[in-house]
Order: C-alpha cells, then sequence, then structure tokens
C-alpha cells in the first residue's frame, strides 16, 4: 500500500457515518457496502433512535429513510435542523414525484435519493456531500423578513418589538414563508412542506391558517408583508 492510498484510507476510517432505516435488508445493504468502502457505520431503526445519534453532530453525513416508525424522516430531519446541526443529509424515499423531491430538500436535506438505488450512486452522493460538509455553514435558527423576524430556538416571533403568539401550526408556516420570502408559494409547495400531505385534501385548511396568521403578522402593522398572488399562491415579502 503507497502513502497516498494509506492516507485515503485513514481518512476514510475517520468518517462516520449514520445510517436511520427501519428495512432490515437495505440498511443491511447499505452498512455492508459502507463498512467495505471504510466508514465507521452507525444504524438506527426507527426515527426517535435516529434522532438521538444524530443530534450528536459527530457524523459525516447521515442516510436518513423518509418513512421511519415512531418518527418519520422529515420530522427528523426538522428537528435536527432546528437544533443547529449541519450534517449533510441524504432522504432516501420510495417517493420520488418531483413534489416530494422538493419537499425533502426545502425541509433541510442536502439530497435526495430515491428507491430503489444503486449503491454506487450512493456512494457518489455520499463522497460529494462530505467534500462539501468540511465547509458547511452553520443552520439559521433566526429567520426575518423587513420587521418580522423568528427565533428558531426560542419559539418566538416579533414585530417591530411586539411578541406575536402563534400556534404551532401557524409557526411552521410561517417559517415556510419565511425560508422562500419573496418567492410565490403554490398550494402544494405548502400542503407538502407544511401539513405534510402528498395530496390535496380538498378543503380550506391552507386559506383558513394563512388569514390568521395574516391577522396576527400583518394587522396592526407596515408593510403589509403576506400577499395573495390570484391564481399562483402567496408570497411573503415587502410589497411589489
Amino acid at each position: 500500500m503507497t502513502a497516498s492510498t494509506q492516507a485515503s484510507t485513514d481518512d476514510k476510517m475517520a468518517h462516520r457515518i449514520l445510517v436511520v432505516e427501519d428495512d432490515a435488508t437495505t440498511a443491511a445493504y447499505i452498512v455492508k457496502g459502507l463498512t467495505e468502502e471504510g466508514y465507521t457505520v452507525d444504524h438506527a431503526v426507527n426515527g426517535r433512535d435516529g434522532l438521538f445519534h444524530a443530534s450528536s453532530g459527530d457524523y459525516a453525513a447521515i442516510v436518513l429513510d423518509r418513512m421511519l416508525p415512531g418518527m418519520d424522516g422529515l420530522a427528523v430531519l426538522g428537528a435536527v435542523r432546528a437544533a443547529g446541526v449541519a450534517t449533510p443529509v441524504l432522504i432516501l424515499s420510495a417517493r420520488g414525484a418531483v413534489e416530494d423531491r422538493v419537499g425533502g430538500l426545502t425541509a433541510g436535506a442536502d439530497d435526495y435519493l430515491t428507491k430503489p438505488f444503486a449503491f454506487a450512486e450512493l456512494l457518489a452522493r455520499l463522497k460529494v456531500l462530505i467534500r462539501r460538509g468540511g465547509t458547511a455553514t452553520a443552520v439559521e435558527t433566526k429567520l426575518s423578513c423587513a420587521n418580522l423576524e423568528m427565533d428558531l430556538l426560542a419559539r418566538r416571533v416579533r414585530r417591530d418589538d411586539v411578541s406575536i403568539d402563534l400556534q404551532p401550526r401557524e409557526f411552521r408556516l410561517l417559517e415556510y414563508l419565511l425560508r422562500h420570502k419573496e418567492q410565490v408559494v403554490t398550494r402544494t409547495m405548502l400542503l407538502e412542506g407544511v401539513w405534510d400531505y402528498h395530496f390535496d385534501p380538498g378543503t380550506n385548511v391552507i386559506d383558513v391558517h394563512v388569514s390568521r396568521l395574516r391577522k396576527k403578522v400583518d394587522e396592526g402593522f407596515t408593510p403589509i408583508l403576506l400577499h395573495t398572488v390570484r391564481g399562483a399562491g402567496y408570497r411573503l415579502g415587502l410589497p411589489g
């Protein structure tokens, strides 16, 4: 073995990867392949155990199944990001529609791979994420638009130094809009990103929550920030 090969092997061994996957066959396939590549692999079989391990932040990358018992993958991802853990996350899912991939990436994933998959592709994607991970910046814990501010860790929303009390779903809706400020977000995006629906329930649930949120964040303040874009969706941002 040459010196360069030894250095490469040592570098690989320094990388720990967390695999959160409840399907025993899939998990064994991934763990075996990564171990043979020289990685140290921890395996969690449900969402809560995955969150416990991931929250340590001691991993070079996380492979996260989307559908997990106890706590689904997107909920795990949201909790990890809210805790300020910037570890690169690759989501695995049998759901491969565009809105599913967009929803996963919007929730904080760095990459999204659909099942069934080739291990060679999984490995290549992980290597890219690990290379990027060395220069990753901390996850945002404060979001703002004009004079509207949200503190994700304190779970606090203020506008012009006035505290705004939001229900959990309203908070999640505002967080999503703030992460997409000055962009038009569609009903499909909100259903996927805020309600985790992969279908339109045929109700006015979005309209009701947007209306309630608008009253809390816009009434009595200037400028108006939450706008309805007719025929398209909603936009959080300055007028115009």
